[in-house]
């Protein structure tokens, strides 16, 4: 029952709690409480409104591989406060593999990247910085796998 109304939440967080009700085969009471359980659990974490990139002139996505010689708990320290109060940033991972991180960045043009480009290379000391501009978004969606989980 809680992964049905999770998918009605994934799918329209601004459902009425009488519309998920409906559509998971509960009444209205139990499936509030259901919900506040989950937001409770932290199995939600919050609830969102999810904008037009394109309509906000936002088209551009940036992914950026960053490589460091650097691997000392400060030195992450330093870095991941730099990036996490760069806006255009809006996911950030640690990554096994060639590249130590990847940053998703969106912005409105070229020109937008570089002066995100300069600034960031201005607080923190990188080894190599790759990007890579997104020509085509195929599949996007804030939607979890539900059915893997437990």
């Amino acid at each position: 029952m809680d992964r049905k109304i999770l998918e009605c939440l994934q799918e329209d967080a601004g459902l009425a709690v009488a519309e998920i009700a409906e559509r998971v085969g509960l009444s209205k009471t139990p499936c509030w409480r259901r919900i506040r359980q989950l937001e409770e659990s932290g199995m939600i974490r919050r609830r969102v409104a999810l904008l037009d990139r394109d309509k906000l002139n936002l088209g551009v996505t940036v992914f950026v591989g960053v490589k460091t010689s650097k691997h000392d708990v400060k030195w992450l320290e330093t870095f991941a406060k730099a990036v996490v109060n760069f806006p255009e940033v809006v996911e950030f991972y640690r990554m096994s593999g060639e590249v130590d991180y990847m940053l998703r960045v969106v912005v409105p043009d070229i020109a937008a990247y570089d002066a995100f480009y300069q600034r960031l290379i201005q607080r923190i000391d990188l080894t190599d910085v790759s990007s890579s501009f997104a020509m085509e978004e195929i599949k996007y969606t804030t939607a979890l796998p539900l059915g893997y989980a437990g």
